[in-house]
């Protein structure tokens, strides 16, 4: 969905520029997933025999006080454009967290003049924040003479031009702005894995936030952003090891120069006890909302579903079929290309930037 448009009241550049330099350029786009802990690229191509991969990367962001935040941002964005010699500045990026909202609509039977109008009413009731302070898009799903179905998203001025900041600083063009949760349905649906007739959901677990994204037949997507997630899980598992959490962070990405001895899987069922109580309550609610049963099964991916032990903690402990979701198992891979064996290794972490990576201007 093409709500990036709907910046052009703050921002110089609207969509219809965007697709001005996306037509005059042979460069295709590249999905730019900027997170808390690390930065993950990801470029594809479509034929009539589906995705496959022309690039991928990913680099840490460095955890330190002696450079600014953009800085630091800006050095990962700038390794993964090198390190995956993608030839083209194009990036589409997503938001999320508490300063983003993506909610479903059922307005009594109106006219489509009369539908912006509706949306814009009901995201003041229904958001988090002031929805007056940033942008608003929805998408009509059905409409018929008794009623209008669709979904409306909402994200603040202030982490559009957050992320606007980064990109432009890495001397890239932001494009197209998405929704994490969005972008994930996309992935899901493109590569094949989404079961008709059935309600899955996706749960990817990142640095900063937990999105767990619920879809099933009618495209209306239930969205939430868990604000416990591989921070707070950290934070725990270092108090009890007594370390500092930027040592336990750097220990699970492999990076243990201190040789340090760190007990995980004995703290880990109660380090994510709070995550699988808000993922599950979240789940129920799901079900009585849609007056149905849970979901039929969990997509479980993101950057913290690698560390060892998580993925079958969560397949015993949620109440539904679990399942480790790596979208390149069905995205075509040339084995000589460099991100080959990450990819396969580490793909749950790159569903989102997957999923960008598959929208259209």
């Amino acid at each position: 969905m093409k709500w990036f448009a709907q910046q052009k009241l703050k921002f110089k550049n609207t969509a219809e520029d965007c697709r001005r330099i996306y037509k005059s350029h042979t460069q295709q786009i590249f999905g730019l997933d900027i997170g808390t802990s690390a930065v993950k690229l990801v470029q594809l191509r479509k034929d009539e025999n589906g995705y496959s991969l022309v690039a991928a990367e990913t680099a840490y962001i460095e955890q330190t006080n002696e450079t600014s935040e953009l800085d630091r941002i800006n050095t990962a964005i700038r390794k993964c454009v090198t390190s995956s010699k993608v030839n083209s500045r194009l990036a589409v990026c997503g938001v999320c967290g508490q300063e983003t909202a993506v909610r479903n609509f059922v307005f009594p039977a109106l006219l489509p003049e009369e539908i912006d109008g509706a949306v814009r009413f009901e995201a003041k009731q229904v958001c988090p924040f002031n929805s007056d302070d940033g942008v608003i898009d929805y998408q009509v799903i059905s409409s018929s003479e008794k009623e209008v179905k669709g979904y409306l998203v909402v994200a603040t001025n202030n982490i559009i031009k957050q992320k606007n900041t980064f990109v432009k600083k890495s001397s890239l063009d932001n494009v197209l702005m998405d929704f994490d949760g969005l972008a994930l349905i996309n992935c899901l649906r493109n590569c094949g894995d989404y079961e008709k007739g059935k309600t899955s959901a996706i749960l990817n677990v990142g640095t900063s936030y937990a999105t767990l994204v619920i879809i099933s037949d009618d495209k209306l997507p239930f969205v939430r952003d868990l604000n416990y997630a591989g921070k707070e899980i950290i934070k725990y598992l270092a108090a009890q090891n007594d370390v500092a959490p930027e040592i336990l962070e750097d220990y699970l990405r492999g990076k243990n120069p201190a040789n340090i001895q760190v007990e995980i899987n004995a703290n880990l069922e109660s380090a994510c006890q709070k995550l699988i109580n808000n993922v599950t309550e979240t789940l129920y609610y799901d079900a009585v909302r849609r007056k149905s049963e849970l979901v039929n099964k969990i997509y479980l991916c993101g950057g913290l579903a690698l560390v060892n032990g998580f993925a079958d903690l969560l397949k015993s402990k949620l109440p539904a079929l679990t399942v480790l979701w790596n979208p390149f198992d069905k995205i075509q891979c040339d084995s000589s290309l460099p991100a080959f064996d990450a990819l396969h290794a580490k793909g749950p972490a790159f569903a989102v930037a997957a999923g960008l990576a598959m929208r259209q201007i």
